[in-house]
């Protein structure tokens, strides 16, 4: 184990014997951190917080310090990171507010310098979030989602699988599965380039096409929009959890931009 004489390691801490601790680190207990975990200078690790199996915590991060949220009192609440994470300078992830809650990292996430995740918001797997974007609270960011620097999503937001959001765009809606979205919630095109890189084969591309054609080439009513595309589209594995992804919104889903002129690739 590499600690550096000048960090500070509180009781119940409990350490794997190759962590790597840098210069001024501070860490709080009940914590554990797992093997290969490397955690640089000036970071700080707050109470209730599990850190997994090689991941890079870099300068000046703050992981599991208490919500910016009037409705925390103190009471234990948690922060769960898993393997194989980057999180860049500066990056800050707050613990749950509710006692007993928590914010949780999956696997293989890229959290770049700045961004920010509040209480009780959670990110899936092989997500990146490049630099100055805000994950309010409750939020829920799926599997290989793309926020781009400078996003901003409002609290109790879903953000889908394989969907990416263009740099300075805002969502206080859910944004689709499988889609760029940007400005306010809008989405703009199908996520071609990704999903190819994920592997999607024409057939389950075509599928999705047709389908995004009819809910958001322009506004439409989703809820016709989602009985047409029962009526005439496929039903692959990829459609359906797009519908389905629609139809338990609680906040409503971005819209189609006002036009069918402005979408991108539709």
């Amino acid at each position: 184990m590499k600690i550096d004489a000048t960090a500070r390691i509180g009781a119940a801490v409990e350490l794997a014997p190759d962590v790597e601790i840098g210069p001024g680190v501070l860490i709080e207990g009940p914590t554990t951190i797992g093997a290969g975990t490397r955690i640089q200078a000036h970071a700080y690790i707050g109470p209730y917080t599990t850190i997994g199996e090689n991941n890079l915590i870099s300068f000046g991060a703050v992981i599991g310090h208490e919500p910016q949220d009037y409705a925390f009192k103190g009471e234990p609440s948690f922060t769960i990171i898993g393997n194989h994470n980057i999180i860049r300078e500066y990056v800050t992830i707050h613990r749950g507010t509710v006692p007993g809650s928590a914010t949780r990292v999956g696997d293989h996430n890229f959290l770049m310098a700045l961004s920010h995740m509040a209480h009780n918001a959670s990110v899936g797997n092989h997500v990146i979030v490049i630099n100055g974007a805000l994950i309010g609270g409750y939020v829920e960011v799926q599997d290989r989602a793309l926020i781009s620097g400078n996003c901003v999503i409002h609290q109790f937001c879903r953000v889908g699988r394989l969907a990416m959001m263009r740099g300075g765009s805002r969502a206080s809606r859910d944004i689709p599965p499988f889609c760029i979205s940007d400005w306010e919630h809008t989405v703009r095109a199908l996520n071609l380039v990704g999903l190819k890189r994920a592997g999607f084969d024409r057939e389950r591309l075509a599928a999705l096409k047709k389908a995004f054609r009819l809910l958001f080439q322009h506004r439409v009513n989703l809820k016709e929009a989602l009985v047409q595309v029962e009526a005439e589209v496929p039903m692959t594995e990829d459609v359906q959890y797009l519908l389905a992804f629609i139809r338990q919104s609680k906040r409503g889903v971005a819209l189609g931009p006002k036009t069918a002129a402005a979408s991108d690739d539709l």
